[in-house]
């Protein structure tokens, strides 16, 4: 059981896997959305996702070429509900969270297709003819 504690203790021991948690409350996201708001290289905003996830703390879905994230509504970890209540209570007078929730309100007005496609973009060197 230690273990399994463990896990879940070191995931939210992160500020930016904390900040990924506190954009989710509002509801499920897709990675695109995420890495807008955290203003990150989608590899680094994959690298957080996939270590909440396996401390149970965030369950996933695919649609399409789109992949959503959402906080765990079943408990694949034991731990998981407490650390999820005691994130949700914390730092609502944080400014980076503040940042973050109105940069969740732009990029959640943006339209999907092009946030993700821009995104791309960003970070997919063109091609030389």
């Amino acid at each position: 059981m230690l273990e399994t504690f463990e896990t879940v203790a070191k995931a939210v021991a992160d500020p930016t896997r904390i900040r990924i948690l506190k954009v989710l409350e509002g509801g499920e996201l897709c990675v695109c959305q995420i890495t807008a708001v955290l203003d990150l290289a989608p590899a680094t905003v994959s690298k957080h996702l996939a270590a909440l996830k396996v401390a149970g703390l965030l369950q996933q879905r695919r649609d399409g070429k789109w992949i959503y994230y959402r906080l765990a509504e079943r408990d694949l970890n034991p731990y998981a509900r407490a650390f999820l209540a005691l994130v949700a209570t914390a730092l609502d007078d944080d400014q980076t969270i503040a940042v973050d929730a109105e940069a969740l309100a732009r990029v959640s007005a943006a339209d999907l297709a092009v946030l993700c496609e821009r995104a791309r973009a960003t970070f997919v060197p063109e091609e030389k003819p």
